[in-house]
């Protein structure tokens, strides 16, 4: 398996993937024009030249980001790949000198088991005001928010 920044050839596989687990009510999807905006955000990890999964690492502010987007094939889940992926996500985000990275998920468990601990959505309001007002899921998304200190 190979961890690599995405390029724009990526963004129709990144959102057929993202959109999968969407549609499952498991993640918010990503429109075409996000993803080409925002690209520069995301990696991929592929095995054999195929794409089997992606994260982004989005920065919200000058001591902040957020992994998001992050999925993974169904056939290639328990082989570590999101793992890999959060810790470049992670990796970048200390290179860049971030304080904290949370994420917003319904797998609040693998992200512990990567370090993240608990946090209350309170303490992010960077996040609340930027892009969870706009969502309309809000304010009952049901996702946990996880956050690391780097």
């Amino acid at each position: 398996m190979k961890i690599r920044k995405a390029v724009l050839a990526d963004v129709p596989d990144i959102q057929k993937l993202i959109n999968y687990f969407a549609k499952k009510d498991l993640m918010l999807p990503r429109s075409l024009n996000h993803l080409y905006e925002n690209i520069r955000d995301y990696y991929v990890a592929e095995e054999k030249g195929k794409m089997i999964g992606c994260a982004a690492l989005h920065i919200v502010w000058g001591d902040l980001a957020e992994v998001n987007s992050l999925a993974v094939r169904e056939s290639h889940k328990g082989r570590g790949t999101g793992r890999a992926l959060v810790l470049k996500c992670l990796a970048e985000a200390r290179a860049l000198g971030i304080a904290r990275v949370f994420a917003l998920t319904y797998v609040p468990r693998f992200f512990r088991r990567c370090g993240f601990s608990g946090i209350a959505k309170s303490k992010l309001p960077q996040k609340i005001w930027s892009d969870c007002l706009n969502c309309p899921k809000f304010p009952d998304c049901g996702e946990v928010s996880v956050a690391i200190d780097l």
